[in-house]
């Protein structure tokens, strides 16, 4: 652990995390996750061209859940996961602690996808009620202004802080050699992973989980907000647009069905 304790004073970053492993390793790992996001996007396009006709059940829900947790978070983790990867290595853990890592991180997002599912099973219960009520969009409206604002929390700032320094937080988090002591270490980052990113995920439940520009957006901040230098003015930034865009649905109630559908909103009412 000494040698990663000196690069941790010296900069602890998600760049510096890209040099604790030999080039070999690093592009292996970071190949292998890229790969599997790139994946996981391709069959999330496939998911929403027939999602259309299919009955969204709850098992269906969950797989397309992880699914798109695969394809957006992926890409973001890859300098912890190599923070991990290098001691495991040099305790000559082999593999599975690395995939239990990556395990443990799914679980909690895994888990997190059941509250949507909830959601979506409340609301077709009520929707034949609701629908073209004024009150739906005033309440997506809140829910993105409390999401803008929790950027600006303290906990939006620890949880951020975690995932910006992968020497530090494997450091802090080792449980010990071993897949379980891996799966510990997996869960921690995947609950700091949840309190940094949960806010922006919500926005994405509200204005159309199955839209894949949106998902684009959302995963493209979750990458800078960790790895780019710039990323906790970022955050504050997408902060502001999220409350603005939140204030802009209450005061055009029509704009949310727009931003769900990308149709615009009919002068007649409805969408066109």
């Amino acid at each position: 652990m000494s040698q990663l304790r000196v690069a941790d004073q010296a900069a602890d970053t998600p760049r510096a995390a890209l040099s604790v492993l030999g080039l070999r390793t690093t592009l292996t790992t970071s190949g292998i996750l890229l790969g599997l996001a790139g994946l996981a996007w391709y069959l999330t396009w496939r998911q929403t061209t027939g999602m259309m006709t299919a009955d969204l059940t709850g098992p269906v829900f969950m797989a397309m859940w992880l699914t798109m947790m695969v394809a957006m978070m992926f890409p973001t983790i890859g300098p912890m996961v190599l923070a991990h990867r290098h001691v495991v290595l040099r305790r000559s853990g082999g593999n599975l602690p690395t995939v239990a890592f990556v395990a443990g991180y799914l679980s909690i997002w895994f888990a997190a996808g059941l509250v949507p599912l909830a959601g979506l099973i409340a609301f077709r219960a009520v929707a034949p009620a609701v629908l073209g009520s004024l009150w739906l969009p005033v309440a997506a409206g809140a829910a993105l202004v409390v999401a803008g604002l929790y950027q600006f929390t303290p906990w939006k700032g620890i949880c951020l802080k975690a995932c910006r320094t992968p020497l530090g937080f494997v450091m802090t988090h080792d449980f010990g050699g071993g897949s379980p002591a891996a799966y510990r270490a997996g869960l921690s980052h995947g609950l700091y992973c949840l309190g940094c990113c949960w806010a922006l995920m919500a926005v994405l439940v509200i204005v159309g989980l199955m839209n894949l520009a949106w998902m684009a957006v959302i995963a493209i901040v979750f990458l800078l907000e960790k790895n780019w230098s710039r990323g906790v003015a970022l955050s504050r930034l997408s902060g502001l647009a999220v409350v603005a865009l939140g204030v802009a649905v209450i005061a055009f109630p029509r704009l949310l069905f727009w931003l769900a559908s990308g149709l615009p909103p009919s002068p007649m009412g409805g969408q066109m």
